[in-house]
């Protein structure tokens, strides 16, 4: 065969693929990352919920009473709560009780305004400044308490 009697021709190269619709692979990929997102905000949406209904439930406990029975209630409330971390913690007394509640968050039981739990049940007259910071402290230890932070 004579090389010089080929016919060269030009190479043609065919044309790239159309971007749209992808390939079956993608429908899955873009399926996953549908449910992932759906499922993900369907479960941040249960926990906000349930965290409002936690602290609607706080909250109701001390909402007609007077500050002594509200510091009661409160404490009643954390011992609820401190059941669900550990069976024994609402056994706990004085000190042992406010280190508990402590946690991991610092001193605000044992040396700060939680320390009203120890004797403001039990006082006559409770400055309300004392029982509204007292009341957010507990609050959000209440909140993570319901949550299993320990």
């Amino acid at each position: 065969m004579d090389v010089a009697a080929l016919v060269l021709r030009d190479v043609h190269v065919p044309a790239s693929p159309s971007f749209w619709p992808p390939a079956p692979g993608w429908w899955v990929v873009f399926a996953i990352v549908a449910l992932s997102v759906a499922w993900i905000a369907a479960w941040r949406f249960s926990v906000r919920c349930r965290r409002r209904r936690w602290q609607h439930w706080f909250d109701a406990a001390s909402e007609a009473y007077s500050a002594a029975d509200r510091v009661a209630a409160m404490s009643e409330r954390l011992r609820r709560a401190a059941r669900r971390v550990d069976p024994a913690a609402d056994r706990l007394e004085g000190e042992a009780w406010l280190q508990f509640l402590d946690g991991r968050r610092g001193q605000a039981f044992s040396q700060g305004p939680g320390r009203l739990l120890m004797d403001g049940g039990y006082r006559r007259d409770v400055p309300p400044a004392e029982l509204a910071a007292a009341t957010a402290v507990a609050r959000a230890r209440f909140l993570e308490l319901m949550g299993g932070v320990r």
